[in-house]
């Protein structure tokens, strides 16, 4: 087969000597492909490739970076892009967890990709101002971006789209558009609902606020060629600080029908790929979804699995875009052969959902066994919150406890969108469970159903599923919080997991408690896969404050919370 290949590029080449255009050239790849999750490794066909970087003008004249990577051999290429925040490579992007990860996806070029990386508007090095974060017109902007480089002369016209975080959004907005020429997307910790990303129960915690540069910052990139004395590159930056500041667009929006007179819409919905599930559903491009047990968007990409046919999830104990002991370029290798070069690699004869299940007692995420489902797990089993502080106990009576907004983690849980949640000794109050005599597995949503008294108007719950170990070491398998304001149901404008509680959030839902009135709340932990190892316990924290919030309620500190309830355990 090898030897096959070498003949039919060395007749390319002859072709194109000859002065005999040709634009059929393509690895000579079999029909199959043997590839197992996580394993697939067929040689590479191209050991050169060509690098360059200019600037593609979009419908209003707006001018994009882009930088391509591309095998140097004639013939066309199906097209692998992301659109990100800047179109530079740098040595971290693919290293320590992210080994093997979705920024070496670059290296595609020698199986015979074009990869491009395009900087979206008043990013990186592009012109142009920053309107939102993932809007309309990035949106369109990627229609654009797609059809152009389906139309180049070594492009096949398949085009795959990529990107974890912000540029996992970009590419869940870009098939929103329906591309004519996008034929797979594969995005990671992304927000399938906006607002209940970076609201968690209309809370706001643990995220940071999006890109903020100074022009000194932006002149930090490589400038495209063609630039060495970074003049365009610095006529961008400046056009970049006429952004919308994005924490300001966050902090003016504390419902989801908020209207931000920053940007004359009600961004949570314009911003959120689900408000589009019906052209996503419609576009009918496979999607895979990957995830991490320890990142906060965990949730919201098993939303997209369950609200777009024929996406797939994977989904290991991973922090925020991190794949540590897992080799996802081989795997995004294989999902992009399959669907862009047609390539049976056997991906789409398996689950739809893959899962590892960590413990307390695994240093790592490397050596973990991989299982598979097809569909998510639902419901769960109602375990009573005992008066006497037994998780599973029927005894009556609440557990109150007042609020501290002075307390921290124990030891630095990390920052920004990899921070962790933490057991704090003495904060809130809890129910610990009997000493298990048999591993637990708990896979699914848990919902946690609670009867709250409040002697202020208001409150931020925080409920947190920890394993004990014998020792009392203490680990947050999952967590979940509510305003109790904002605590009243609705259903869901799209498919959620069995169980799960909606909250809409609008202006007129908020509802303020009495003094003395009991307030009903459900709402749902993150999603998880953990398994509690026998001679631990399964326990239940309830507090009134976390370490991560970025809005903090003005009169907490002080405030008396009791709690009753139960706790749906999947």
């Amino acid at each position: 087969m090898r030897r096959r290949s070498r003949l039919l590029l060395a007749a390319a080449l002859v072709l194109v000597a000859a002065g005999v255009a040709t634009f059929l050239l393509v690895p000579d790849r079999p029909a199959t492909a043997a590839s197992s999750l996580g394993s697939y490794r067929p040689e590479p066909g191209f050991t050169e490739r060509v690098s360059e970087s200019f600037y593609l003008p979009m419908r209003d004249g707006t001018r994009l970076a882009v930088r391509l990577e591309r095998p140097a051999a004639p013939g066309r290429f199906p097209v692998l892009w992301q659109h990100s925040l800047s179109i530079d490579r740098k040595p971290e992007d693919g290293a320590g967890p992210k080994t093997g990860g979705i920024q070496t996806m670059p290296e595609l070029a020698a199986h015979g990709y074009v990869v491009a990386q395009v900087a979206r508007r008043g990013n990186g090095q592009s012109f142009g101002v920053r309107r939102g974060y993932n809007d309309r017109i990035e949106a369109a902007d990627a229609y654009e971006i797609t059809e152009w480089l389906a139309a180049q002369p070594w492009s096949s016209g398949n085009v795959g789209v990529y990107g974890c975080s912000n540029t996992g959004d970009a590419a869940m907005h870009a098939l929103t558009m329906r591309p004519p020429h996008l034929k797979a997307v594969l995005a990671g910790c992304f927000s399938w609902d906006k607002y209940d990303a970076w609201r968690v129960g209309g809370i706001s915690a643990q995220w940071g606020f999006g890109p903020a540069r100074t022009v000194e910052q932006d002149l930090q990139n490589q400038p495209v060629d063609g630039d060495p004395d970074k003049v365009l590159l610095r006529e961008a930056a400046l056009e970049h600080q006429q952004s919308t500041v994005l924490a300001d667009l966050w902090r003016g929006m504390p419902f989801r029908d908020s209207l931000s007179p920053l940007v004359q819409s009600r961004f949570w919905s314009e911003g959120s790929a689900g408000s589009y599930a019906g052209q996503l559903r419609d576009a009918g491009v496979p999607v895979y979804v990957i995830g991490g047990w320890r990142d906060e968007l965990r949730g919201q990409g098993i939303a997209a699995l369950l609200n777009v046919p024929g996406s797939r999830l994977l989904i290991g104990p991973w922090k925020h875009c991190e794949n540590a002991g897992f080799a996802l370029v081989e795997e995004a290798h294989r999902f992009f052969d399959q669907h862009l070069k047609g390539i049976d690699t056997g991906i789409t004869d398996e689950p739809p959902i893959h899962y590892a299940t960590p413990s307390s007692d695994q240093a790592d995420a490397t050596g973990l066994t991989w299982k598979s489902s097809e569909s998510w797990p639902a419901g769960g089993t109602p375990t009573p919150l005992g008066g006497d502080g037994v998780l599973g106990s029927a005894a009556p009576g609440t557990r109150g406890f007042t609020v501290s907004t002075g307390v921290r983690c124990p030891s630095d849980p990390g920052s920004g969108a990899v921070i962790q949640p933490c057991h704090i000794p003495g904060s809130g109050t809890g129910w610990t469970g009997p000493v298990l005599d048999r591993d637990r597995e708990i896979t699914g949503t848990p919902v946690a159903e609670l009867a709250v008294r409040v002697d202020r108007p208001d409150a931020h719950v925080f409920a947190y599923l920890e394993d004990v170990a014998p020792d009392g070491t203490t680990t947050v398998i999952t967590e979940g919080r509510q305003q109790v304001s904002l605590r009243a149901e609705h259903p869901a404008p799209y498919a959620l997991p069995e169980g799960v509680p909606w909250h809409r959030a609008w202006a007129q839902d908020a509802a303020p408690v009495a003094a003395g009135e009991t307030a009903h709340l459900r709402f749902a932990l993150l999603p998880t896969s953990y398994s509690v190892r026998a001679g631990h316990r399964v326990q239940l924290t309830v507090t009134g404050y976390d370490p991560r919030e970025t809005g903090v309620l003005a009169d907490a500190e002080g405030s008396r919370i009791e709690v009753s309830g139960s706790l749906v355990l999947p």
